[in-house]
């Protein structure tokens, strides 16, 4: 992963140009902050310039001759007829409004990303955007000299490999995270991981390793105020089968993002990773980076328009009433599905087998031990659901499954929650996907969850319309470190062991009405 032999990279690992941001992203600080010089100067030096043109105008009375004498200097400085403005003083005025209009903020899309240097992920083991990929393999070879000395901090700030089976530990990163982690970007909701369950969940798979769980404290202290986690992964790309990582909870705290901690987070999570012979990882993220291998959009299915539309996490269309919505999301009061049940342990290996069966057909996904099924599967409250359908003949045909994931509404007088699913893995042999997928939001609306999510990957956009899911506005982006591939399309990618996450987008209930009179 990170070039552990490049001393001069990983020194200037803390000057490098990071977003801080609580996802995998490196870069864009350090653009923004050119930004905001070279304009500041440009401002003045015309301000100078029209004060002086004001001064020649009042001494002369305002003549033909000075009117012209103005027009001449107006011309006199545009670029393409002034010889004698310096080629670098113009180049260097060209750069500062690139960059001025190029980043105000992370990219979230590919053109907004071309336009951006990416001096951090310049180092590392992943492809540039403008490469055009042909082959399958790993970027650099497996490394037997990896550094046993942590990447060097910032003074005042110390490595702190967190024990999780600590509650008092656990809460202290539900804190960090609580506080810290991403928001939408008109700050009015935040992911709300502040249940023991989840986070326990998610960090301690089968296989976790302690020391994948890297905190940063101040050294005075002791406050916990950076986090990254890496869990084991066993990933299928196209044809290659990969043992890896996940990387996710990539968060620090908002006092010290001008730190420049993040770099250096990805860089000790990469050194500690390598020590254990794994020298691939798998991330997502919110904006676009050096370089996406396939980019899924989030989808919305309102379940409680009401509260959504209080919240501003939803909007009413033009000619929508809140009760005509409310109408239009109604759902049936009990499923369809004959032999739906909730998942139990006695189901592991059907289910093992049928996802494993199933994710076949993808060129992205994981491969699946009876363990981690029973991990990420078996249902629990407030974390997981799983239902299976049980055939005539007892055998398991079918299933479905979504977790939990609260957020907190920012600055809300009455609502202080949003309670949300995330669609994980439904598999169907003998059921419709849509009558499966009908199901899931029934029982997810019956459990008290105010709207469903899912993505467009899989088989996913066969249902998303028909059910009367809405489009959000951010994408999700995969990524691949040290490994390079061609890019694939939404529909050949599936979701990974860790329930991977995007901020919540907001939301336009569009509705398509008939507006002809009976």
């Amino acid at each position: 992963m990170a070039e552990d032999s490049e001393s001069a990279a990983s020194q200037q690992s803390l000057e490098l140009d990071d977003q801080d941001t609580c996802g995998i992203d490196g870069d864009n600080e350090e653009e923004t902050e050119h930004s905001k010089g070279s304009p500041g100067e440009l401002g003045a030096k015309k301000k100078k310039k029209k004060q002086k043109r004001k001064k020649e105008k009042t001494n002369s009375g305002g003549t033909k001759s000075d009117s012209a004498s103005d027009s001449q200097e107006i011309k006199n400085q545009q670029p393409s007829k002034n010889p004698a403005v310096p080629m670098q003083k113009l180049q260097d005025i060209q750069r500062a409004m690139e960059l001025l209009s190029a980043c105000q903020g992370p990219a979230k899309n590919i053109d907004e990303a071309t336009k951006r240097k990416y001096q951090f992920w310049d180092t590392q083991p992943v492809p540039k955007l403008s490469e055009v990929i042909t082959s399958h393999g790993a970027i650099e070879p497996d490394k037997d000299n990896i550094r046993i000395e942590p990447y060097s901090l910032p003074q005042g700030f110390t490595w702190d490999t967190l024990d999780l089976s600590n509650t008092e530990i656990l809460k202290e990163l539900y804190m960090l995270l609580n506080e810290n982690y991403v928001e939408d970007d008109d700050n009015m909701f935040r992911f709300d991981y502040s249940r023991i369950s989840f986070c326990g969940e998610a960090l301690r798979p089968p296989g976790w390793l302690p020391q994948w769980h890297c905190g940063v404290r101040v050294s005075s202290n002791r406050k916990l105020v950076g986090f990254i986690s890496a869990i084991p992964a066993h990933i299928r790309i196209y044809d290659s089968d990969k043992k890896m990582v996940e990387i996710n909870f990539l968060c620090v705290h908002k006092k010290l993002r001008s730190k420049r901690v993040a770099p250096v987070l990805i860089r000790e999570i990469t050194r500690r990773v390598n020590l254990e012979g794994i020298f691939q990882a798998v991330y997502t993220a919110g904006v676009v980076l050096p370089k996406p291998v396939a980019t899924c959009r989030y989808w919305h299915r309102s379940l409680n328009p009401r509260k959504l539309v209080e919240v501003k996490f939803s909007h009413l269309s033009r000619n929508m009433t809140l009760q005509r919505t409310m109408k239009l999301y109604r759902l049936p009061d009990a499923t369809k599905t004959s032999g739906l049940r909730p998942m139990e342990r006695k189901d592991i290996k059907a289910v093992q087998e049928l996802i494993n069966n199933y994710l076949k057909q993808f060129n992205l996904a994981p491969v699946m031990d009876e363990e981690e099924v029973a991990h990420w599967f078996l249902p629990q409250d407030h974390i997981i659901d799983t239902f299976v359908v049980e055939n005539s003949n007892g055998v398991l045909t079918d299933f479905l499954s979504f977790y939990t994931l609260p957020s907190t509404v920012m600055h809300h007088p009455a609502h202080k929650s949003l309670k949300a699913a995330y669609s994980f893995y439904n598999v169907h042999t003998e059921t419709p996907l849509l009558d499966l997928m009908n199901d899931a939001l029934i029982i997810a609306k019956m459990k008290g969850f105010d709207v469903f999510n899912a993505l467009d990957l899989m088989e996913n956009k066969t249902f998303l319309e028909k059910l009367k899911f809405g489009i959000g506005d951010g994408n999700l982006q995969y990524y691949l470190y040290n490994w390079r591939c061609p890019g694939m399309d939404s529909e050949k990618v599936t979701y990974l062991y860790q329930r991977l996450i995007v901020l919540p987008m907001l939301l336009e209930v569009t509705v398509v009405t008939n507006t002809s009179r009976r």
